[in-house]
């Protein structure tokens, strides 16, 4: 067994670990925290397939951005988890019954499924020098060049969505003090100073 054998069973094991204990944790918060910690894993694992790309990816959307954002929302937000438990059991018949179904399906999927000896070892690299350069490279060429409209789309449709988020949930205080930029402009040096002569040795 190799270095790389013994990481990928430990990234392994942490990820799954990590992963069951997300939806078994009581605590809210320590939940995240095993989230984070299974993202974490996984982008080992990405590293250890050779897309960095893909591993930082996880580290700086997922746990830096969505994971911790979530944490904050769950440490603010003053919710009654124990109200939120009382109901598991009544559910639980009908939850229990969807999962066996779901589990059939993929045992059903996995069963019938069958690799066609049609299809080519070796993948059609997507640039033709990508041999030469790494993989973040190489998708950062195809992504600013033949899908440079649908990345600025999805842009526009992300700003869109946070300036409609924000407008939203602002919510304007009367006795608040806010600038006027039009006031400000139109100041002159007589209405913003006012000069007094104090005298040697007195104060104002």
């Amino acid at each position: 067994m190799g270095i790389a054998d013994l990481f990928f069973y430990l990234f392994s094991a942490l990820t799954i670990g990590s992963a069951v204990m997300v939806i078994s944790a009581r605590n809210p918060v320590h939940a995240v925290m095993f989230l984070i910690l299974a993202f974490i894993n996984a982008a080992g694992l990405f590293l250890l397939l050779g897309a960095e790309f893909l591993a930082m990816l996880l580290i700086i959307v997922y746990v830096g951005a969505v994971a911790v954002l979530f944490l904050f929302v769950v440490m603010m937000l003053d919710v009654d988890f124990a109200e939120l438990r009382a109901g598991y059991m009544k559910y639980f018949p009908v939850g229990a019954t969807i999962g066996f179904i779901v589990l059939g399906e993929l045992m059903a999927l996995f069963g019938a499924w069958k690799s066609d000896g049609g299809i080519s070892v070796t993948p059609k690299a997507p640039i033709p020098d990508a041999a030469t350069i790494t993989n973040t490279e190489a998708i950062g060429q195809v992504l600013y060049t033949e899908y440079i409209f649908y990345f600025e789309a999805v842009g526009i449709i992300l700003l869109t969505a946070m300036v409609g988020a924000i407008v939203l949930t602002f919510r304007q205080n009367e006795n608040a003090k806010r600038q006027n930029i039009g006031d400000q402009v139109a100041r002159t040096p007589e209405t913003s100073i006012e000069i007094k002569k104090v005298e040697t040795g007195k104060g104002i």
